[in-house]
Parts: C-alpha cells; structure tokens; sequence
C-alpha cells in the first residue's frame, strides 16, 4: 500500500499544479492584459496569494465525497465496506483524468474550470461503481445544477462587469473633465467594491479560519460570521441569518477605510499619465484592479485547493483508516503543504498561457475595463455561493463571462468571438473528457494496486511525451516571464503605438518644413534634408514593429487586422511624401523669386499644421480607445477630424495661389518654376495624406 500512496501522491501534485497553472488565470489575466502587471510581476502576486488562501486559509476537513456528485449512505455499513477501496481507485482516476484534460487545456491557452473537471472525473468512476455494485451513487441534480452554471454564471457575471464598467463610463469617463471626476468619484465607488469584496473574503476565504477560531474557542460560533447553510434568513440579525451582521459590519468598516484611504491620495495626487503609459482615470483603477485581483487569487487559493487535495485526503483516509471511507476526513498538514505548493508552482510554471488569453485575445482590456471584470466576476460567485442559492459555478466560466461583458461595452466588435467559442467548446468537453478519461484509468486499473502502479506511471509519461514532441514554437517559461524588473510595466496598447508612430510622422513634417525655410530663404537645407531621412526611418521602424505585434495577435485589436494596416499604411504615407518634398529640393535651386518664395513656405507651414492637427485626432483616437469609447471621447475625434479637413482645405488654397503666381510669372526661368510647382505639389501630396488618413477615423465615430 506505500507504493499506491506514493502514487497517489505524485497524482495529487500534478493535479494540484495543471489547477495552479489553468486557473491562475481567473485571478491575473486582466491585470496583464490591461498593462497593470507585467506577466512576471503577476505571476508573483498570484503565487504569494495562492499559496497564503491555500496554505493559511482552506478547510481543516474536507467531504471524502467532493462537491455532493456521489451520494453515500454511510450509515449502512455494508454498503461503505463494499465500495471503499473501489472509491480510493476511483478518486485517484478521477484525478489523473482531470489533471490530462487540464494539461490539455493549458497547452492550448483555453480557460476550462478545474472544478468541473474533477466533477466529471468523479462522475466518470461514480458510473461505473454504479454498474458494478448495482446501486445509485451519482446525484444528477447537483450535476444538472452544474450544467446550468455553463450558462447562469458567464451570463451573470457579463451583466455585472457590463453595468460595473457603464456605471464608470457615465460617471467618470464620458465628463468634460474625467480626472477632476475621477479624484472624488473613485473614493465613492470604492466603497460598493470593498463592500462586496469584504463579504466574499469572509463567506468564500476565510470559512476554514472561521470553523478553527470556533474550535479553538475564540469565537462563540462560526455562523455568527458565516451564512447559515439552510432554513437561513433575510434578517442579519438572527442567529440564522443569510448575511450575519457581524460580517456586514465588517464588510461596511473594510470599504469605509478603503474609500477613506483612496480619497486621501487622490487628493493631491498628480496624475502622470502619459509619462506612465496610463492616463490618470485608468491609473486609479490599476490600484483598483491588482487589489481586487489578489484577493481573487486568495480566494481561489482558499477554494480550490479542496479540489486538488479533497480527493487525496480521501485516498488517505483509506489506506490508513484498514481500508474505510468515511463522510469527513482530516487533511494532514503535509497534504495541505502539497496542494498549495503544487498550486503556487503552477502559477509559476505555467500560468501565463492561460493568462494571456484572459487578458488579450478574448477582448482589449484597459485597467477600468479590468477593474470592471474582476468586481463583476467576485460578485457573481459570492451570490451564487450563497446557500439560498448553492449553485457551483465556476470562477473561470464567470470571469470570462465578465470580460466579454466589459468587452461588449465597447461594441460586438470589441469582442473576438472566434476565441471566446473555443473557450466554450472547451467547457463543454471538460465533464465528459475528464469522465471518459476517469472511467478509461479506473478499468485498467481493475482495483487492483498491481496495474494501477502500471497504468499511471504510463499515463503521466505518455502526457509529458506529447507536450514534449509538441514543443516546437514554444515559448519557453524563463522568456514568457522576463522583465522581472518591470520593464514590461505599462506596455503600450496598439493605438498607443499607432499614437507613437504619429508623432514620428509629424516629426518627419517638421523637418521637411524646416529644410523648405532654408531653402526658401537661400541657405543650405542639406542637413534638413538628413534630418527628413532619419526621422522617415525612424518611423517606418515604429510601423514595421507595430507590424509585427498585430501579426502575432497577441492582444484583440478591437477591429479586423486589415483595417488597422489600411490605417497604418495611410499614416506612414504623410512621410513617405514628406521625405519626397525634402528630396525635391536637393534636386536643383528653387525658382528664385521673393514672393513665390514666401509663399512656398506659407504653404509648407499650412501644412505643418495640418500633420499636427492630424497627431492630435491620432491622440484622441488613442484616448477613446482606452477610455472604452466614451461619447465626449468620439465627439472629440470627430471634431478634430473636422479640424484636420479644414486645415487641409487651408493648405489647398495657399497651394493655389502659389502655383498660380509661379505660373504666371515664370516664363524668365521655367525650369526653375516648374520644379517650384513640383515641391508644391509634393507639399500638397502631405496635406492631402493627412486628410485622407482622419478621414478613416471616422467609422471609430459613428459605429
């Protein structure tokens, strides 16, 4: 029997680590994909507040029978005596299934619960007990009720993140002067949040501390903290109320503090947004958002560590309790060392696939947006944890309902569909994969110690041989975390480089306009001219980069890719004609007239203007895309896309009269004009570029 736990064993840690490695991404994938954490720095945070909520604060015992999917009559003896070691076997099965379809599903960066997993394990094995013990173990109400979760807590949690993130749209977002709102709308805001978080750290993290406080005699008794588990009331102040005052109390105090705390440095805090890569407003909510996401990781550490050791205890219990299974058992504090390290090693081994998903494919998040996902998700899985309702939901199924719901906010198009439907596809298969695995495992195994020692040894070689031969293009774990010293913080979004590669365009139109005034007033535009060139360069590097990163898809592009390159071949067009102009004039000398001189550069300052007006729609733009498409935010673009026509309209009438003027007197050296007419044609070419490019904004406006 020490080999079988050994075994058993090495099957707990592997489970305990595909959960730490799957489901870390509930706790950190918005705050990496808003640019609040870098991939590193989140895979830290969530490994601390895995470990501590697993280690510090999980339940002391756990049901032999996890999650209420096989119901055993214990008070018949003959029956437990039959089924107990077939029960071990089945749970060890159970496991190793459930770790392979979560192997699976991490390799391929899909979100799937690991709590339905292990349910379809069990479920797996319950069926096959069922056959051959001729009795009833499974109950599929509580399997029907997990079924209704695929649909009850993703659209639940949609509808809180959706209305959570309207909510600081309207208020804070969409004012004439969002900062000034934000200083003392955030504090008020906060309190809801802390509200709801201080409940769901009581009811959902801290139920083990509770339950030892009450054996260890320091509370009178647990419910007076805890909601009762039935017959409960609305009334907090009964002994068997839903929501006890004492935890509402709490609650109240936790985000009065918090609300307090945020007002004080909000107060004269001084928002450096474009230095930091966030703009003030979304700045706070970073704070926002990395706290509310580590209490996530608490939590799921607090709670899912049953699921990667419940089994095992059970297994335990077994082998040292002459083979009998009973309803409870007690979970050693080695075991308990086990699960958490396992889980804290997975979030650092693995995590970051399924994270980037969360935070990037399935929709653009920004740190409002995040904040909005993960207050969504945490409020979803509070009430349904309630026992007025004890619908088991899952917390990925819920937070990815939450992030297509802030998504949503911005548009259907905001949203990669293709993406969320694999991670659906992926849900569904997750019970009856882990089933047919468990029951595959369990039947070769027969029972018996002998061929289980065989049949799982194979299984765990046969997986790492897969992930092996499938490495190719892999992104290996010392590279997806670098920046350990937050380099990678802030990380810009793709409109904040298409942003970036305006202003090396304007700074292309600078050049050029300061080559045509000395050459227009004589003297040698030669290093201007240098000058044009390398800031050219410059540019098309910052194109080709953003280039490449829509190329690898690594974040939703709230829009389809060949639009975006459209946009960004329009751009980059403003210097390619600038660069021409600055050509043009090394080409021979100008037409040498005074006032045809003057007006050449009447015309290379209108258009000028016209590239800065068009950096500044290029800005606006970037800020309603981070912003979450506020109206005041396309109202903005919109009437700086207005002002960008108007000056090129500016620049065409200055280009008429000059060309007309050199026209008109050039005959004494019509060389010399023409090539005049050329540059100012050039000139008119970036006017024109400029124009054609605000122009195709314009459906960010109306649609």
């Amino acid at each position: 029997m020490g080999l079988v736990l050994l075994v058993s064993v090495l099957v707990c840690a592997y489970l305990a680590w595909n959960i730490g490695a799957n489901d870390v991404a509930n706790a950190m994938g918005t705050s990496v994909g808003s640019r609040a954490l870098t991939l590193k720095q989140a895979v830290i945070i969530a490994a601390i507040f895995e470990f501590i909520g697993a280690f510090f604060a999980g339940d002391a015992v756990t049901d032999t029978v996890r999650k209420g999917i096989l119901v055993v009559d214990f008070d018949n003896q003959a029956m437990v005596d039959a089924i107990s070691a077939d029960l071990m076997y089945g749970f060890i099965a159970a496991m190793m299934a459930a770790a392979v379809w979560l192997t699976i599903a991490t390799r391929y960066g899909l979100p799937v619960s690991t709590t339905h997993s292990i349910i379809g394990g069990i479920v797996g094995v319950g069926l096959v007990i069922e056959v051959q013990h001729e009795t009833s173990l499974i109950d599929w109400e509580v399997v029907e009720k997990v079924a209704m979760s695929w649909v009850a807590s993703p659209v639940m949690g949609g509808l809180f993140a959706f209305f959570t993130f309207w909510v600081i749209r309207e208020a804070i977002l969409d004012t004439t002067d969002p900062e000034a709102r934000a200083r003392w709308m955030a504090p008020i805001l906060a309190i809801p949040t802390f509200f709801v978080l201080g409940l769901a750290l009581q009811f959902k993290a801290l139920k083990g501390f509770f339950a030892k406080a009450q054996d260890s005699g320091w509370i009178g008794d647990k419910y007076d903290w805890l909601p009762v588990k039935e017959d409960g009331s609305w009334n907090p102040m009964m002994d068997n109320a839903w929501f006890p005052i004492n935890s509402l109390i709490l609650a109240g105090i936790i985000s009065i503090i918090a609300a307090v705390i945020l007002a004080y440095i909000l107060r004269n805090y001084d928002f450096k947004g474009e230095e930091e890569g966030f703009h003030g407003v979304e700045r706070i909510f970073v704070w926002l958002q990395v706290i509310a996401a580590a209490y996530v990781a608490f939590a799921h550490g607090a709670n899912d560590r049953s699921n990667a050791i419940g089994p095992m205890a059970a297994v335990y219990q077994v082998l040292s309790n002459d083979g009998q299974l009973e309803a409870v058992a007690d979970v050693p504090t080695w075991l308990v060392l086990l699960g958490s390290a396992g889980i804290a090693i997975g979030v650092v081994t693995w995590g970051w696939r399924v994270m980037e998903t969360i935070g990037s494919k399935i929709t653009d998040i920004t740190p409002t947006r995040g904040f909005a996902a993960t207050f969504g998700a945490a409020t979803t899985v509070l009430i349904f944890s309630m026992p007025f309702l004890a619908v088991p939901v899952s917390t990925t199924h819920t937070l990815v309902g939450a992030v297509v719901g802030v998504g949503l906010a911005g548009g259907a198009k905001a949203v990669d569909f293709r993406v969320f439907g694999k991670i659906i596809a992926s849900w569904l298969a997750s019970l009856p994969a882990a089933g047919f695995g468990a029951i595959v495992i369990y039947v070769a195994c027969g029972s018996q110690a002998l061929n289980m020692l065989i049949v799982i040894p194979i299984a765990l070689a046969l997986v790492g041989y897969v992930i092996w031969s499938t490495r190719d293009g892999e992104i290996f774990v010392d590279e997806a975390l670098a920046g350990a010293d937050g380099s990678e913080a802030g990380t810009p979004t793709y409109f904040e480089l298409f942003h970036t590669h305006a202003e090396a365009v304007e700074e292309t139109v600078n050049h050029m306009l300061t080559a045509v005034n000395i050459a227009a007033d004589g003297g040698d535009p030669s290093e201007a001219i240098e000058a044009t060139i390398s800031a050219e360069l410059r540019a098309d590097n910052v194109k080709n980069d953003l280039r490449r990163r829509v190329g690898s898809g690594k974040w939703n592009l709230l829009m389809r890719s060949d639009d975006f390159y459209h946009m960004l071949a329009r751009q980059d067009r403003i210097a390619d004609y600038a660069q021409n102009v600055a050509e043009q004039l090394s080409f021979r000398p100008l037409y040498d007239n005074a006032e045809a001189k003057a007006l050449l550069k009447e015309m290379a300052g209108a258009v000028a203007k016209t590239a800065a007006t068009y950096e500044d729609a290029v800005e606006a733009l970037r800020d309603l895309t981070l912003s979450g498409y506020t109206k005041a935010g396309r109202e903005r673009l919109g009437e700086l896309i207005d002002d960008v026509n108007l000056a090129e309209h500016e620049s065409d009438l200055v280009e008429s009269r000059a060309a007309g003027f050199v026209f008109s007197i050039g005959e004494d050296d019509p060389l010399a004009a023409v090539h005049m007419y050329r540059v100012l044609q050039r000139l008119d070419d970036v006017s024109n570029a400029c124009e054609t490019a605000a122009n195709a904004f314009l459906p960010m406006v109306y649609n």
